[in-house]
């Protein structure tokens, strides 16, 4: 089974109040749900059309898993502290191998 990726672009942090509560509960569930963090924070170097934004990268044993993740009670939770207060995306991709 590949390994999968969920990495989140952070376009514009509008509310860091809000921010600041979600990231302390997102971290913990993420990782309890087996989530291994390898990329948090700002690009060192754009090329192209890269845009200098936070970028997140957690590593899962699969796509199934990192999906359960984000969906179970504990990541939805630091959701709900969010409160919108980020324009961001997120992308769960299998690895190649």
């Amino acid at each position: 089974m590949a390994k999968a990726y969920w990495i989140a672009f952070y376009r514009q942090i509008t509310n860091p109040e809000a921010f600041a509560a979600y990231a302390k509960l997102a971290p913990p569930a993420i990782m309890a749900a087996g989530g291994r963090f390898v990329v948090r924070g700002n690009p060192a170097r754009v090329f192209e059309l890269g845009m200098d934004q936070r970028v997140v990268m957690i590593e899962f044993d699969s796509v199934e898993q990192a999906i359960a993740a984000h969906d179970g009670p504990g990541y939805q939770a630091a959701l709900k502290e969010l409160k919108g207060g980020v324009d961001r995306e997120i992308r769960i991709v299998e690895a190649l191998a």
